[in-house]
């Protein structure tokens, strides 16, 4: 018997995408600098908790030293305070649902939290004990610290990371965006005194900011917020990333991994900040050309030769500056054939005009994606907090929506033509340099780099 035939005829066609609205935000800004935000969402009795504190290396020349003390304060912080130790903490966390964790990144210091509603108060209470008394106790610093080299050494050692790496330092040279992951042995170099200094100095209320997204009444949330956290006054402000150098370095560098079964492109490039007037026409170039399943790039070089499983490009803000990254794991034989692929597919997007299909398809998916990444409480608040980072209000949010939802196929291709350009772009490849070097030089010069580690 034969399956039957689906009818498309009876599939209704798909409506106008829907710019999502976002909950009013109630801002204030304490005595201490500290900037607040509180968006109420009743309905599930849970809050999520957001500190940013920008963390940047003051100049570049102490990056390096800042990144891995950085990365060892991040979990340190939470080793105890004069009052309670690291178990204590955790026990008073949970009991009202939370589980502290602490990031950072070369932008900024996260405290994140998710908690019951009603445990507001105590779990803010826990976060200033925190900010205004952490001990870092030496013995505990030392394991610490141990563990966070051990990880990062692991990491350093991934093809991945390695490229990632590679394409950060070619890009940004000695800016700190281009030290991807710190050196282990400078992080085995951190003590405890440097941690307690450089939480002294660093974690400051001014230029910090606290998001709040949940079961909330606004006004006794930030009286909260005020009661907990009127005691955090250290001085000074919070350092932000200097601006962020583009050094478009010509050629192809090589990072060798002797008997690699696969080589890791990538690729680099400046974007249009959040605030850019072209930054909704290029978010469209990119998911046309390889930012979703249904791009050019995914059905070039995955779906029609199979060269990899999942190529992808994005585009990515930091503080200091924004980037158009393209990425794809290609089996070690089809380097080259895979790198010229990705060319050809930049230089389509960047000379040829994006279909009306190919736009409302993009268009769909970005708005779809955003309101989805938005629905829930805790995306809410990463998204606010990442704004706000910024210097952005919340409604940018329904601003950028209504930018994507008007952009013509004219400013796309204009945005493609600026920031796909394959000269725009730096290229990385890691890979085993003996058997993929003849094929990229034939696409032009190749330079060798030097991975993490090496």
């Amino acid at each position: 018997m034969s399956a039957p035939v689906l009818d498309l005829s009876l599939v209704p066609p798909l409506g106008e995408p829907r710019i999502n609205p976002v909950p009013t935000a109630h801002e204030t800004t304490l005595a201490n600098g500290l900037h607040v935000v509180v968006v109420p969402r009743p309905g599930v009795p849970l809050i999520e908790l957001r500190l940013r504190v920008p963390f940047a290396a003051p100049t570049s020349r102490g990056a390096a030293v800042h990144t891995a003390r950085a990365s060892v304060l991040s979990g340190a912080v939470l080793l105890g305070t004069a009052t309670h130790d690291q178990t204590a903490i955790a026990e008073l966390l949970q009991g009202y649902g939370a589980e502290l964790s602490v990031s950072s990144d070369p932008d900024r210091l996260l405290f994140a939290t998710t908690l019951l509603a009603d445990g507001l108060e105590p779990v803010l209470g826990i976060l200033a004990e925190l900010l205004t008394g952490a001990s870092y106790p030496a013995d505990e610093v030392e394991g610490e610290r141990e563990r966070v080299a051990e990880r990062i050494a692991i990491a350093r050692s991934q093809p991945g990371v390695i490229a990632r790496a590679a394409l950060s330092a070619r890009r940004y040279g000695s800016h700190p965006y281009g030290i991807e992951l710190p050196d282990p042995e400078l992080v085995r170099d951190v003590r405890a005194p440097a941690l307690r200094r450089l939480h002294g100095e660093r974690v400051v209320p001014a230029g910090s900011s606290l998001v709040l997204v949940g079961d909330l009444d606004p006004r006794a949330a930030t009286a909260a917020v005020t009661e907990a956290l009127d005691g955090w006054t250290a001085t000074g402000h919070a350092v932000e990333a200097p601006p962020a150098p583009e050094l478009a370095a010509p050629g192809i560098e090589l990072v060798d991994r002797p008997g690699a079964v696969q080589s890791n492109i990538r690729l680099g490039g400046p974007a249009p900040s959040r605030t850019a007037p072209d930054l909704a026409a290029l978010r469209l170039a990119n998911m046309v050309f390889g930012g979703y399943f249904s791009s050019r790039l995914v059905e070039n070089i995955r779906e029609r030769r199979g060269y990899t499983y999942s190529p992808r490009s994005s585009v990515d803000h930091q503080a200091a500056g924004a980037s158009f990254v393209v990425e794809a794991d290609v089996a070690t034989e089809v380097t080259g054939p895979a790198l010229l692929e990705i060319w050809y597919e930049l230089g389509r997007m960047a000379l040829t005009r994006v279909t009306e299909a190919e736009l409302d398809g993009a268009r769909r998916y970005v708005l779809g994606t955003m309101a989805l990444s938005t629905a829930t409480h805790a995306g809410l608040a990463s998204t606010l907090s990442a704004l706000v980072g910024a210097d952005l209000p919340p409604v940018w949010l329904v601003d950028h929506q209504r930018a994507l939802a008007t952009v013509t196929l004219d400013e796309v291709q204009e945005a493609a033509h600026r920031y796909l350009a394959v000269p725009a772009l730096t290229t990385v490849v890691v890979g085993d340099a003996e058997r993929v070097t003849p094929a990229l030089e034939a696409l032009g010069p190749v330079v060798v780099g030097q991975g993490i580690g090496q």
